[in-house]
């Protein structure tokens, strides 16, 4: 059995990370009602022996044992991670896979990735070393963190760096979370850019995930589930918008759109934690999705996201949901990948679905997907046998398409209202060893991606020319 590792960077990091683990704990007791120490529970928790029972033990064969996260948790602050280990979860971290500081980067990636990843680097590797040998088979690294303040964007990425310099054989998937337009941290392009050339080059894979489409997702369900439309459709219960996250206290601003967050990263990887008759290894999603190894960057969508309740016609719902995963309502960017071109696409369904359904869905949609002529058929799928809790199926998309050219191209003009006054950039270049070259080198390496996108968007006018479309059916 294969084992991942969750690595956890910043504040917005460590509260979707947190969210995952409750999740996925939850998860896993619905499935193993024994709370016996299985294969589906190695792949991401390791069991400790203890003389100890608290409410993280389970008694198996006589002895107390203990479930321990497969993770690493770094912040420069303290805030959120000592609040996890006062909350409910507390026990399920090792006190020794953590890391903080007092003081925080300053919302400057310069501080995160020079000053605070030269100042740890021996912490973090010693940490990474730990957490891999605790795997027997260890397959990926998750990496989860924000891209506009400075402890996500500037360590996060010297992490990223790190995992390839250390792990260079193990898959490395970043969930990177962008500011929307009206972040209030003024600094967020030039962290977000200076962060984009360091995925760029050093991640497996990315997936993007915009603040500003997470809260309007969070706004429709909420107008549904308060005497919207769909009101009654809606489980106020539900995983994907209510629940504390393994953090005490009321619920907080952030917390239904950390959900999300974390109801993706339960999605992506169900194939390594349950059975199935179609399971995905972690490592094929790179393999497969990736063409050219800086396009790396896949689009997510979920579904179900605002019809969460169970409906009493499976099959019409089941194709339903198929069709919801390429609109752009469902998608964590603010994008329409129906309008851009596919290079590939992964369907990772969870529940009671077959592999004929998950065959005649993709046949009824693929005509009115425009897929790039050299990858025609470029799908990949999943089926895992295991539900997510309280609902009967769900699907995650994951889309390498040109969709995500705009958000990059918004990010730079951002960043170049910024930069053509040269505005705050002292507070960077006071930072050892950060140079104003590091700048002119991260916007072009973005525009170089951008500029990859647009030749592939250049061949999508001739394939719609030269092949029929249909519309989706509804």
């Amino acid at each position: 059995m294969t084992q991942s590792v969750v690595v956890q960077v910043g504040q917005c990091g460590n509260q979707v990370g947190c969210r995952f683990w409750d999740l996925a704990l939850r998860e896993h007791a619905h499935v193993n009602k024994k709370g016996l120490y299985d294969e589906a529970l190695s792949s991401f928790f390791r069991n400790v022996d203890s003389r100890k029972s608290d409410g993280g033990a389970c008694g198996v064969g006589g002895r107390i044992q203990h479930l321990k996260a497969r993770a690493v948790l770094v912040d420069m602050e303290e805030g959120v991670v000592n609040e996890i280990l006062q909350g409910p979860l507390r026990e399920v971290f090792d006190s020794t896979q953590l890391l903080t500081d007092v003081s925080g980067s300053g919302n400057n990636w310069a501080v995160g990735h020079m000053m605070y990843g030269s100042a740890y680097r021996e912490q973090i590797v010693d940490k990474l070393r730990k957490a891999a040998e605790h795997c027997d088979c260890l397959q990926c690294f998750f990496l989860i963190h924000s891209m506009g303040g400075g402890t996500g964007s500037g360590l996060g990425t010297r992490v990223l760096s790190l995992l390839e310099e250390e792990f260079p054989e193990v898959c490395r998937i970043v969930t990177s979370v962008y500011p929307s337009a009206e972040d209030d941290v003024i600094t967020s392009p030039y962290n977000s850019v200076l962060a984009m050339r360091e995925l760029t080059e050093h991640a497996a894979c990315v997936l993007p995930v915009e603040n500003q489409s997470l809260v309007d997702i969070v706004s429709k369900i909420k107008h549904m589930s308060h005497g919207g439309k769909q009101g009654p459709m809606i489980k106020r219960e539900s995983t994907i918008i209510s629940g504390q996250g393994g953090l005490s206290g009321s619920e907080k601003p952030f917390d239904a759109m950390n959900n999300i967050l974390a109801n993706l990263l339960l999605n992506i990887t169900s194939s390594a934690r349950f059975e199935g008759s179609l399971n995905m290894d972690l490592n094929e999603i790179a393999m497969n999705l990736v063409p050219f190894p800086r396009l790396h960057y896949l689009v997510p969508s979920l579904t179900p996201l605002y019809t969460l309740a169970d409906v009493s016609v499976p099959t019409r719902r089941l194709d339903q949901m198929f069709s919801d995963a390429f609109s752009k309502d469902h998608q964590l960017i603010r994008a329409d990948p129906k309008h851009s071109l596919y290079l590939a696409c992964a369907l990772m369904v969870r529940g009671n679905v077959q592999v004929s359904d998950l065959r005649r869905n993709i046949e009824r949609l693929r005509p009115s997907l425009p897929f790039v002529s050299w990858n025609q058929e470029g799908w990949k799928t999943s089926l895992c046998s295991v539900p997510p809790v309280g609902h009967a199926h769900s699907l995650l998309a994951l889309a390498n398409n040109t969709c995500v050219k705009p958000s990059f191209m918004e990010l730079r003009e951002r960043f170049n209202k910024l930069y053509r006054k040269k505005a705050h950039l002292h507070h960077y270049l006071q930072v050892e060893g950060m140079e104003q070259s590091c700048f002119s080198e991260a916007i072009s390496s973005l525009s170089s991606l951008i500029e990859e996108y647009s030749h592939l968007d250049a061949t999508k006018g001739r394939l719609m020319h030269d092949t029929p479309r249909l519309r989706i059916v509804r």
